[in-house]
């Protein structure tokens, strides 16, 4: 027990499974710290002692939290937490809350422009572009959305463009709506169908041509600001 990290996933009945597929059962004294606190987490973990359950969504893998000993799990609690009541500590959470919105800020702006640049409408559409980009943008980068937004594995500019197809795949298509056969890459063949609807109907706004109220952009474009209102 000296050394037991693990990696499990959640079963059926709240049981836990074990890489080859074994049924697990955490230790009497042990409780389990759900994610959301970096801090206590750490302190945890460094201990050596400590089973992470994990789920896959889509292609991410994310932790729900630890198991570990009850009284692992109460120590590091009474450690960060004395060291969070320090004044030390409390500026420097504010100034790195500072920074952080900063970023945020910085990165909002930047990531939004990329879409308009994507974007790249005619002329005479120029205001709804901006409107778009600011929608995709709001619904794309904040922390912790899980969105392609916030990956830095590709370029800003493919960054946009996929933001904008996932943004009007539900907005202006079918996609929430229609049933999916449960056979294997079926999915992904109607995603690629409807991005490509959704790249035609982009055309119409960069080559300027006539557009009716009845566009599914127009209505997605009014909604918003209805919701707005």
């Amino acid at each position: 027990m000296e050394n037991d990290k693990r990696i499990v996933n959640p079963g059926k009945n709240g049981n836990l499974i074990g890489e080859k597929g074994e049924i697990l059962v955490p230790p009497a004294s042990w409780i389990f710290l759900p994610a959301g606190d970096a801090g206590i987490t750490r302190k945890v973990t460094a201990k050596g002692v400590f089973w992470r359950v994990e789920v896959k969504m889509g292609r991410r893998i994310i932790s729900q939290g630890i198991w570990a000993p009850a009284t692992t799990i109460a120590q590091a609690h009474d450690e960060v937490n004395a060291v969070r009541l320090t004044d030390e500590y409390k500026k420097k959470r504010v100034s790195d809350i500072k920074r952080r919105d900063k970023k945020q800020e910085l990165y909002d702006a930047e990531f939004c422009k990329a879409v308009e640049d994507y974007l790249n409408f005619h002329q005479i559409y120029k205001p709804i572009e901006k409107k778009l980009a600011r929608a995709v943008t709001v619904h794309a980068i904040p922390v912790g959305s899980g969105t392609v937004a916030r990956t830095q594995t590709i370029p800003i500019e493919e960054r946009a463009a996929h933001a904008v197809i996932a943004w009007m795949r539900h907005q202006t298509t079918a996609y929430d709506i229609v049933k999916i056969a449960r056979i294997k890459g079926e999915r992904r063949a109607v995603r690629r169908g409807f991005a490509q609807e959704s790249v035609s109907l982009l055309a119409n706004y960069r080559q300027g041509r006539g557009i009716t109220d009845n566009c599914p952009l127009q209505k997605a474009i009014r909604k918003i600001q209805t919701d707005n209102e």
